[in-house]
């Protein structure tokens, strides 16, 4: 009981973090900027006040790293395999091509501007991805620090904002159909809130598919953490390869919480779940998940974030812009053959 009760002076920090963060988001039109990054935001404001609370730190750390994971499990009720046969081959094909840009991309300029790989790795997988939310997948898988997360989270959430305002004019310029629309913004904007957002800026019908491309392209995050956990069990085999031999283990190789993640998205597609529990489970996944942003942001230090400069921003930049056009480029040449 003892081991339970010290967490929740921490759990209840982040939880008035987490309403703090909705609240803000929900003051903004098509909550446009998420309550997990208002949260993060926050936190980091307040962590100056809160790292001289010792009777906090269990329970915060709890929810960033615990927490975290069963949020992410959590959320596997809103996918299922069904989705991924409905949005066709063209989606898949494009996000193919997105995929291959953020990641091949973010690894040969994060380089090139000396970027440390975990942090690059963080960016390329908001970007291409989901934002905060693949993030959050890959941060525990790769042993990520709380700055490199933090730092990921800002560099994606701020080009979501300006494609949320850009998207829809740059569609009615290119005079494109609420398909082609859709398929863009489901592939090439990050945040689901902006993909949401910019897509039913444009018209319903160009929202609804977005959405279902959007959550399509969450499903990458199962083989992208799988490829992060075997580059990170190979760099610390490398690392401690004068001291003793490590064997191969599959559970490192194939983190708990993403198969249990897997394995929800299988239950949801052969109906495990009624209408009212899937709504349920995927709210609770979802402030779970602000909950924990809100955690990371209370255990990180803004001024050493300052510190990193501003080439991961640039990076992000560089990365977001690269897939935008590579999406909209392959699914105009798809469209043409």
């Amino acid at each position: 009981m003892h081991s339970t009760i010290r967490y929740i002076p921490g759990l209840a920090a982040a939880t008035l973090v987490a309403l703090a963060g909705l609240f803000l988001s929900s003051l903004l039109p098509h909550d446009i900027v998420s309550g997990g990054v208002f949260a993060l935001l926050i936190g980091m404001t307040l962590h100056p006040i809160v790292r001289l609370i010792p009777s906090v730190r269990e329970g915060i750390t709890f929810t960033g790293k615990r927490l975290l994971k069963m949020a992410i499990i959590g959320m596997g009720v809103t996918l299922s395999i069904q989705q991924v046969v409905q949005v066709g081959a063209i989606s898949l094909v494009v996000m193919a091509f997105t995929l291959a840009t953020a990641f091949g991309g973010g690894y040969l300029v994060g380089r090139l501007l000396g970027i440390p790989w975990r942090q690059t790795a963080l960016i390329s997988a908001g970007t291409g991805i989901c934002g905060g939310s693949a993030i959050a997948a890959i941060a525990p898988v790769i042993k990520a620090e709380n700055q490199d997360i933090a730092y990921a989270l800002s560099a994606t959430f701020l080009f979501d904002i300006l494609m949320v305002v850009l998207f829809p004019l740059m569609g009615r310029a290119l005079q494109m159909s609420d398909l082609g629309f859709g398929l863009w913004t489901g592939t090439a904007v990050n945040d689901t809130s902006s993909v949401v957002a910019a897509g039913y800026a444009f018209s319903e019908a160009a929202g609804n598919f977005a959405i279902v491309v959007k959550l399509t392209r969450t499903l990458s995050i199962v083989p992208v953490v799988l490829i992060y956990s075997i580059i990170q069990v190979r760099s610390t085999r490398s690392a401690t390869a004068h001291e003793q031999h490590i064997p191969f283990s599959l559970r490192a190789v194939f983190p708990w919480f993403i198969l249990a993640f897997l394995g929800v998205v299988l239950l949801q597609s052969v109906g495990a779940f009624n209408e009212e529990l899937t709504q349920i489970i995927a709210s609770i996944g979802k402030f779970c998940m602000v909950m924990a942003l809100g955690a990371i942001g209370l255990r990180t230090d803004a001024r050493q974030l300052l510190r990193s400069g501003l080439r991961p921003m640039m990076l992000g930049l560089i990365v977001s812009t690269a897939v935008v056009v590579v999406s909209y480029v392959i699914q105009m040449v798809l469209h043409q053959t």
